[in-house]
């Protein structure tokens, strides 16, 4: 079976959050860093659907998973 690999925008549509660019980059910096302690899907700015599906789609290593590693990994950097 072929994996599906998605990108940020498609993320983020899936999230039901402003998908272009700029947007998705604007999100990530104010949202971050985020804790050490937090996992991903227990931040407190998403909703309970969204947090939902992230941590589903983490758990089951499905096809959404690697791009769900590269928004964590984005949220987790310090602020310049």
């Amino acid at each position: 079976m072929e994996a599906t690999l998605h990108s940020m925008t498609s993320l983020f549509t899936q999230l039901g959050l402003p998908a272009e660019p700029a947007e998705i980059q604007a999100f990530i910096e104010s949202h971050r860093p985020l804790a050490t302690r937090l996992e991903l899907n227990e931040a407190p700015f998403w909703t309970s659907s969204q947090s939902d599906f992230l941590r589903e789609e983490v758990q089951h290593d499905a096809d959404w998973a690697g791009i769900i590693d590269r928004l964590d990994s984005g949220l987790r950097q310090p602020n310049p």
